[in-house]
């Protein structure tokens, strides 16, 4: 992204949803807050505790003591990947939301690449992996995943499933997200290409998970993906929902207020 001589950077909102991921979420957050501020001096991090069982939660809240930009949002319970993407999206308060998993699968000082990448006219950056660093049957059930989401959903993406993306704000100002489950990411990408905003596509280096377990692309899902992209199906491109008017954009819909905030928001 070229800034105009004499004119800001715009101001970007980066978040992790997280679940369980105390052996790397700080390494996370303090890699993206250097990154961040090499980018812009306006920004700030948000961590979304999707209610880990592990010290997560704690460590969130500690980087929020250290870090002034870093501000932790806390599910009472595991809600599910989408439902953590959700609060993460309605969560930003700055014009470009960059975010990624906190599970250091990604490189979070990559965000300078798609960073770059971000032209005026493009609604978003879109990462995908150079190689998939995971056990082989994990690479070829993602295989299959992103050619048979591609087919149905008729998204033209090189990596539907990558979580390593910088998006404009505005998006949100005219779609909804509604699927709680990892689905939300083939919902989020077929709601944005058919709105009609460009995607620029990068390549981000993928690296093998040192910590935790994935909690998507396992055979004892299969079943319950495969009936959610279903019904995902028959909204999206058979009754074609989402292009209904009336509907009510994500921005506009509230948080859940059972979430806790650190640091506490100031009462207006």
């Amino acid at each position: 992204m070229s800034t105009p001589r004499g004119s800001k950077p715009p101001s970007l909102s980066v978040f992790f949803p997280a679940y369980n991921d105390s052996g790397t979420i700080a390494s996370m957050v303090i890699r993206v807050v250097r990154t961040a501020a090499e980018l812009t001096p306006d920004f700030e991090v948000i961590v979304v505790d999707d209610g880990s069982a592990d010290g997560t939660a704690q460590i969130a809240d500690e980087l929020a003591r250290t870090y002034p930009q870093v501000r932790a949002v806390h599910h009472p319970r595991n809600r599910d990947y989408g439902a953590a993407l959700q609060t993460g999206f309605r969560s930003a308060t700055k014009e470009l939301i960059f975010y990624t998993d906190g599970d250091a699968q990604y490189d979070p000082t990559e965000l300078a690449s798609l960073w770059s990448a971000l032209t005026p006219e493009a609604g978003m950056v879109n990462g995908y992996k150079i190689s998939r660093s995971d056990p082989p049957h994990r690479i070829v059930i993602g295989r299959i995943y992103h050619y048979t989401v591609s087919i149905l959903f008729g998204l033209r993406l090189r990596d539907v499933d990558c979580d390593f993306r910088l998006m404009r704000r505005a998006i949100f100002d005219r779609i909804n997200l509604e699927k709680t489950s990892g689905i939300i990411c083939v919902e989020m990408m077929k709601k944005i290409q058919d709105a009609g905003f460009p995607i620029v596509e990068v390549p981000v280096h993928h690296y093998h998970r040192a910590f935790g377990r994935s909690e998507f692309f396992n055979v004892r899902r299969l079943f319950r993906v495969a009936k959610d992209l279903l019904i995902l199906w028959l909204a999206l491109v058979v009754r074609r929902e989402h292009l209904r008017p009336g509907l009510t954009p994500l921005t506009q819909t509230a948080a859940d207020p059972a979430n806790r905030v650190y640091p506490t928001p100031p009462r207006t």
